[in-house]
């Protein structure tokens, strides 16, 4: 087997694992765009109650 052949046989035998790592490090950036286009991912949280007894608290530390 010439040195040609030899580099070649190395390379094609690092191909398909190379291709597997390539394609797991670039799945999550690949993911990325098609979350943003949807607009049903989003998840707020429910609109807090105002009780007012954050003002109250206030003005009683100021007090004491």
């Amino acid at each position: 087997m010439t040195h040609l052949t030899a580099n070649v046989v190395k390379i094609l035998r690092l191909l398909p694992r190379t291709a597997l790592i390539l394609t797991v490090l670039a799945a999550p950036v690949l993911a990325v765009p098609t979350m943003r286009a949807d607009a049903g991912s989003t998840i707020e949280a429910p609109a807090l109650r105002k009780s007012g007894v954050g003002f109250l608290l206030l003005v009683s530390l100021r007090r004491g």
